[in-house]
């Protein structure tokens, strides 16, 4: 794992476990149902950089017989399983504990100051990861939106912890909000409405992790400036005159599969053949470090044959891109 990587999930996980200790005092001082459901979230979370840290740890096996191409698809693994407890213990949850206490309106909050000020500790704290991720991601995100980055990074982890930090964040303005009117009130309505929309919004940014860790689990090619790297690093290659058709598969974060058909020399021998493509297998892995497995293939170009494509059909840029 990149060390900006780990440096956002430790700070996550430090603010989170420390929000959560808050909350759960405050909680038990105010009986605020949109306190209870923050202080869960905070668990959840804190949890989540756990799992995202134990991810990294398993990912780093060497391969074995059994996992040949290693274990860097257990980053995104883990960032499915986040996203997972995100949705259930988070969201789930905090739309229960709402709809609870919205038909029990003889709840009331007690101390309302207390919620108050453990809530704008908690923005704090909160705000300070939230900073850490966004500045750990930057060099990552470089010209793109963050919509992009998100969507598109093959990366899990940067954006695990952004969406984390960006809901929970969102959640303690909303707490803030349902215990300030409540308490200004006397309605308790507005507290489990808080909750509630704390919960829905947990839910949607679990949803979309769950989409995004899916698409990374099933596979995911490199994106089209690596592609274009490695293109041009095997036409560069001398023997090779043309690359006839190449895919690319995302084993891990930082770990590239690449395979391609190429037409090379006629009048290259056996050996010479075999020079080729070691030498073009070298030009990829310099400009593309992350190309750990590297199958090429000499071949013939066939103009009618269905292979024959410029691009990788489906990938990120493409025509036919989700």
């Amino acid at each position: 794992m990149a060390s900006g990587s780990k440096k956002a999930i430790i700070a996550a996980m430090l603010a989170n476990l420390g929000i959560a200790i808050a909350k759960f005092v405050g909680y038990a001082v105010t009986r605020s149902s949109s306190m209870l459901a923050e202080a869960i979230h905070s668990v959840a979370d804190t949890s989540n950089q756990a799992l995202l840290l134990l991810g990294s740890k398993q990912a780093a096996q060497k391969a074995t017989r059994e996992h040949p191409f290693g274990f860097g698809r257990e980053r995104y693994f883990w960032s499915f399983i986040v996203a997972l407890v995100l949705f259930t213990f988070g969201g789930l949850f905090a739309i229960y504990e709402g709809w609870h206490k919205l038909g029990n309106t003889s709840h009331e909050i007690a101390n309302p100051q207390w919620a108050v000020g453990i809530l704008v500790f908690g923005i704090i704290l909160e705000g300070g990861s939230f900073r850490t991720a966004v500045n750990e991601s930057r060099p990552l995100k470089g010209s793109a939106s963050w919509w992009s980055f998100i969507r598109h990074s093959r990366t899990p982890e940067l954006p695990v912890v952004l969406l984390e930090d960006l809901g929970a964040l969102m959640g303690l303005f909303l707490a803030l909000a349902g215990v300030s009117v409540s308490a200004m009130t006397g309605d308790s309505r507005w507290d489990a409405g808080a909750t509630i929309s704390i919960g829905v919004l947990l839910v949607i940014i679990a949803a979309v992790l769950v989409f995004e860790m899916k698409s990374l689990l099933i596979g995911e090619s490199a994106r089209r400036p690596t592609r274009e790297k490695i293109l041009a690093a095997i036409e560069g290659t001398d023997a090779v005159t043309q690359v006839i058709h190449m895919r690319t598969q995302h084993l891990g974060p930082d770990e590239l599969l690449v395979g391609a058909k190429i037409q090379l020399e006629p009048s290259l021998d056996a050996a010479g053949v075999a020079a080729g493509i070691n030498q073009a297998e070298t030009a990829v892995r310099e400009v593309v470090p992350i190309a750990t497995l590297i199958y090429l293939e000499p071949d013939i170009v066939d103009p009618n044959h269905p292979d024959l494509v410029d691009d990788e059909p489906g990938a990120e840029g493409s025509p036919s891109s989700r």
